[in-house]
């Protein structure tokens, strides 16, 4: 059997590789008991109502069809969009690291990200790195998110390359089994210490 040939583009996600986000960042500060965090989290602002807005639903509209369901809460929802920037925390140096060597390089570089479009300039702005994209393809925009098959076959079909030409690194199991059903090189983001020898195993750097 012949060996796969080694990537020559990286295709990376943002959120959580490039730049620190966790909801709870912004809502430790509203609610003092971790309870009340853990229940508002898992119950009324919960990652499949984020979703939508990754899937192209404003902010405004997401917020507005929440709220009446939970009205007690209704400022705190709305603190989804208000203090949305207070849930980032930075940025992962050691991916900026890799990045700007990987583009003294010459070595291609193309985002992935669930992400709304009204969201997307502002993430740019929290770090230069952003500079080495070629090209990105945001899920709002497109209408598909990730782990879906389609979002995929946006990027093959916006880069010009084959699943084995590129490899993705993401922070989500879910998104990296669907990239490696594709054919895909995958490496699971789990430990930013971790980055630059799998890069470096893979030829890159």
């Amino acid at each position: 059997m012949t060996a796969a040939a080694p990537p020559r583009a990286l295709l990376w996600d943002v959120g959580n590789v490039i730049v620190r986000w966790n909801p709870r960042t912004l809502f430790a500060k509203i609610f003092k008991e971790p309870a009340e965090l853990d229940w508002f989290l898992s119950h009324v602002c919960t990652m499949d109502w984020h979703g939508e807005t990754d899937r192209g639903l404003t902010f405004a509209d997401n917020i507005a069809r929440l709220t009446p369901l939970y009205p007690d809460h209704a400022e705190q929802i709305a603190a989804w969009w208000d203090r949305w920037p207070e849930m980032f925390s930075g940025t992962f140096p050691e991916t900026e690291g890799v990045m700007d060597d990987l583009a003294a390089r010459g070595v291609p570089q193309f985002g992935l990200t669930n992400m709304s479009s009204e969201s997307w300039p502002g993430v740019q702005a929290m770090s230069p790195v952003f500079r080495h994209f070629q090209d990105v393809v945001v899920s709002a925009e497109e209408g598909a998110i990730k782990p879906e098959r389609r979002i995929y076959e946006i990027v093959l079909e916006r880069t010009g390359l084959n699943p084995g030409d590129l490899l993705f690194i993401d922070d989500s199991a879910a998104n990296i089994a669907a990239a490696d059903a594709m054919g895909f090189h995958t490496h699971l983001f789990t430990d930013p210490a971790a980055l630059r020898p799998m890069i470096q195993a893979r030829g890159l750097l």
